[in-house]
């Protein structure tokens, strides 16, 4: 029985905390918290929530994610892979929904880590994780282009080619002071860890997206105050920005609104689960440490329970965020608790003034964010891979990007698993052993007996070489109409066959019955101990006989001869 897997990294490592370590994580968090307030911001904006969401969902989530996870230098907080589908339930179901569905994505990851899925989820096939991931990348980028341009567009289609299509229609409206601003967004983030600092050594911790939104908004405020130029859209102009502390509020659960939210907050769940565990893996690989990704998945479930009651939006580990804390120093969640200050005492003292951040800036900043996860070398990397992974590969990339994430996911589940099985079927080898069998590559043969084995006259043997289950028991029917005259025997060899299914033994039972029928014996070979338990819970040691199933081909031969001179 499986016990109870919730163990926080922060009890651990507060055992033997000392002060160097926690100045490490002060400097850590302290970074973080400045490189997690302007894509909190960003993230916030493009999910359609106004700005402050994005910090309290940072704030919150961070917290938990921090004080209960499984890895001691996880980041948690808003992050663009849910720009999407936050956008697509706000529209659909209004805030409320939004809240309900996060609610419930939190219980469904919370469960997954009380039901050990940490571990399973890793499975997930990579080409899945990168089309989808390409996908959204894609999407993110397709939204800010009306802001990253200043376009003059009273509404803008959710769909994504209808989106396109709009953009050239209403090309002739860009403001180019916006679009400056906008492209020089990118321009300087790309280009800020190739400036030389010399000296100034401590501005190269500053992440290029803050720097960026600090001289744009000047420079947009000098633009305004002397140049007179007005048509520069800030967060301002389009939010009301406050610094209040909401109050903690519970949603309306009706049955009728959970049932239909069911879809979304199992993707938001999904979601959240890979790419948490992809995070912390990550993680692990940096600085040589394991998480625990059953107690990561309650963490994120957790946060995720809590951060929609204060107003928030989905949150998960982010691996932007936490590569900065580990390459700053951060090794404990002391660092993500800091991290987590450092953006309440922002948002309290400091908020106000994000209401004259142009738009065209945070477009930029989501620009260079949709680049970081587009994974373009990933993406063209695995179209050189087997025409499987390819067609997963981008039936997911297209499915996201056309329809949306809660689609791709499911379809590329199924068709994933359903190649898999396609190919766990072909790895599963029947064949026919002609005249005799060579003692030097068969190990079931018992030992000292050197000789070649003869196959008996009026006796057929096949061999399964491979896991017995789907797909492989109708390749005997086609053996088996390869023989000329009917035998008195059929000798099955399973001595490499390492599990049966239900399916594999519906098979056998089948071709045992239809042996029956012509008068022809089965005898079974090399079944291992394993495979034997399930054919005996199953009731087939019944059906074949006892004495027909033997531990090794000679005992087999022996037992065949005996039937056919009987």
């Amino acid at each position: 029985m499986k016990t109870f897997d919730f163990k926080p990294q922060l009890a651990a490592t507060l055992r033997n905390y000392n002060r160097q370590t926690f100045m490490k994580d002060l400097m850590a968090g302290v970074i973080v918290g400045i490189v997690a307030l302007p894509l909190a911001i960003a993230f916030g904006i493009a999910s359609g929530v106004s700005p402050e969401k994005g910090i309290i969902t940072a704030i919150v989530a961070g917290l938990i994610i921090s004080v209960f996870g499984g890895s001691k230098v996880q980041i948690g907080g808003p992050t663009g892979a849910f720009i999407i589908i936050i956008y697509g339930i706000i529209q659909q179901y209004g805030m409320e929904g939004l809240t309900i569905a996060t609610l419930m994505a939190g219980a469904f990851l919370v469960l997954f880590g009380l039901l050990h899925l940490g571990t399973i989820i890793k499975y997930i096939p990579y080409p899945i994780i990168v089309g989808f991931t390409s996908g959204i990348a894609v999407t993110i980028f397709t939204t800010q282009v009306k802001d990253l341009l200043g376009l003059t567009m009273e509404h803008v289609p959710a769909d994504f080619i209808e989106k396109w299509i709009a953009y050239f229609q209403k090309i002739g409206t860009i403001d180019w002071w916006s679009a400056a601003i906008g492209i020089g967004s990118v321009a300087l983030i790309a280009l800020w860890p190739l400036i030389p600092m010399g000296r100034i050594r401590t501005l190269k911790a500053l992440p290029g997206s803050l720097i960026a939104i600090i001289v744009m908004t000047v420079v947009a405020m000098l633009l305004k105050q002397y140049a007179g130029v007005t048509t520069i859209e800030t967060i301002g102009d389009r939010f009301s920005i406050s610094n209040v502390l909401p109050d903690a509020q519970v949603p309306q659960l009706t049955w009728e609104t959970i049932k239909s939210l069911v879809g979304p907050a199992v993707t938001i769940a999904v979601l959240g689960a890979i790419e948490s565990l992809l995070s912390a893996t990550v993680a692990d690989g940096v600085t040589g440490d394991h998480h625990n990704s059953n107690t990561e998945l309650i963490a994120q479930g957790l946060a995720n329970l809590a951060t929609p009651i204060f107003g928030g939006i989905p949150a998960t580990g982010a691996i932007a965020r936490t590569m900065t804390n580990i390459n700053n120093g951060g090794r404990t969640p002391i660092a993500g608790i800091i991290h987590a200050a450092v953006l309440l005492l922002i948002f309290l003292f400091l908020m106000p003034l994000a209401q004259y951040i142009p738009m065209a800036c945070l477009a930029g900043v989501l620009v260079v964010v949709s680049y970081g996860m587009c994974g373009w070398r990933s993406f063209k990397a695995l179209l050189r891979n087997p025409k499987s992974d390819v067609t997963v590969l981008l039936m997911t990339f297209l499915l996201t990007i056309i329809f949306d994430l809660t689609i791709a996911i499911e379809v590329g589940l199924i068709a994933a698993c359903l190649l898999f099985m396609r190919r766990m079927a072909e790895t599963t080898e029947v064949k026919a052993i002609l005249d005799e069998i060579d003692p030097n590559e068969d190990a079931d043969i018992q030992a000292g007996n050197l000789e070649h084995l003869t196959i008996p006259e009026g006796v057929e043997v096949y061999e399964i070489n491979g896991p017995y289950f789907f797909g492989a028991g109708n390749r005997f029917e086609d053996l088996m109409a390869g023989f000329g005259d009917r035998p008195k025997v059929r000798i099955i060899r399973m001595r490499k066959v390492p599990f049966v299914d239900s399916t594999g033994i519906h098979n056998l039972t089948n071709l045992c019955l239809m042996s029956k029928k012509e008068n022809i014996e089965v005898v079974l070979s090399g079944v291992n101990p394993k495979v034997e338990a399930v054919l005996k819970k199953a009731g087939f040691n019944q059906l074949v006989g006892e004495e027909n199933i033997c531990n090794h081909i000679n005992l087999a031969l022996e037992r065949a001869k005996e039937i056919v001179n009987a």
